[in-house]
């Protein structure tokens, strides 16, 4: 039987998740509730029914699940409320502003016995699929390092996400996505983290940020995310043991290199415009094989089916707690490294 579902927050992501609520097959949309009145006129006139506020919502013992879209200074409030009131609650991302927040919901859902999680989309675009299925088949071997960016040339949104008390910046509206990929990729534990953070065009929060994560035995993940670069760079590069991948576009197939003999007989030295030079000579089909991959089959609303099994202890939730409070770590260790301008030291 399909949970019934209310979405707090009619903005951007709260109109993404009542448009996937009225075509799910396993939640059916209750209403939503937005403290905007102009918001929720205009969920009435698409006729979605509207709360006139959320202690109508908790009250409403139909309501099975609360997804939680609003101002990320604003999470820990309604996430809190809702779990006591006996609701399962789905929050945006990122969860809290800290840990002590994050710690204080899990309580709230540990002590009610309700399911609570992070939506974290992402782990279904079909760019990180593509890395996790070369990781996970082994075909190239160990991974040394992944590099994930995403690139745009727009500066951050004029709204919220620009302001420091309302959770803005980069790091907390991408780079919780792409670190919650890369520990999705990388089983070794954490040692040291690194980052620095841009202030093109906003002064108050990053607008950017390049972000290393050093992990146990050598390897290495990169993350940049920047709001000012005209030129894209790759989405994904890889390096593993046998071979290399890249995905230049999230629109394009992920590009594949494996290294089929190490040891040549003979490398002819390439010419180059300062000289010779053996060591940058390209490779030959003799030596390399190169492929595409098709692009994983990937369903978004998976997450709220995986959720509503949850909740009927039919499944472990697909963003567990462990896993929503080490990204939130990771996320504070960079904010302690750009501050303090060195790596950080982490505790894993």
């Amino acid at each position: 039987m399909k949970k019934n579902l209310v979405v707090v927050g009619y903005g951007g992501m709260g109109g993404w998740h009542t448009q996937h609520a009225l075509k799910s097959d396993v939640v059916s949309l209750a209403g939503i509730y937005d403290i905007d009145p102009k918001k929720s006129a205009l969920a009435r006139e698409r006729g979605i029914f509207a709360y006139d506020s959320l202690e109508d919502v908790l009250n409403d013992e139909k309501v099975d699940l609360i997804t939680v879209a609003i101002p990320n200074d604003s999470h820990i409030d309604v996430v809190v409320k809702a779990l006591k009131a006996g609701k399962n609650v789905i929050c945006e991302k990122p969860v809290a502003m800290n840990s002590c927040e994050l710690d204080e919901m899990i309580k709230a859902a540990e002590e009610s016995g309700r399911v609570f999680s992070v939506h974290q989309n992402r782990r279904f675009d079909v760019d990180f699929l593509a890395m996790k299925q070369i990781k996970e088949s082994g075909e190239l071997g160990s991974i040394i390092n992944i590099e994930s960016r995403i690139h745009g040339s727009r500066g951050i949104p004029s709204d919220w996400r620009g302001e420091k008390e309302h959770g803005g910046g980069m790091l907390l509206d991408w780079g919780v996505h792409l670190i919650d990929q890369l520990l999705q990729i990388f089983d070794e534990k954490i040692e040291k983290i690194f980052c620095t953070f841009d202030h093109i065009t906003n002064q108050e929060v990053d607008d950017g940020f390049k972000l290393t994560i050093y992990f146990e035995g050598g390897k290495s993940a990169y993350v940049e995310v920047g709001t000012y670069n005209f030129i894209a760079m790759p989405r994904f590069y890889m390096r593993a043991e046998k071979g290399s991948a890249i995905i230049t576009d999230w629109r394009e197939k992920c590009k594949v290199a494996k290294c089929t003999h190490w040891h040549e007989s003979e490398v002819l030295p390439v010419q180059t415009a300062a000289g010779l030079t053996k060591t940058m000579a390209p490779r030959d089909s003799v030596t390399m094989d190169e492929y595409e991959l098709e692009r994983p089959a990937s369903d978004v609303h998976d997450y709220y089916r995986n959720f509503c099994l949850a909740i009927d202890g039919k499944a472990t939730q697909l963003v567990t707690h462990p896993q929503m409070r080490r990204v939130m770590r990771v996320m504070e260790a960079c904010f302690e490294s750009d501050r303090l301008g060195q790596a950080i030291n982490f505790d894993d």
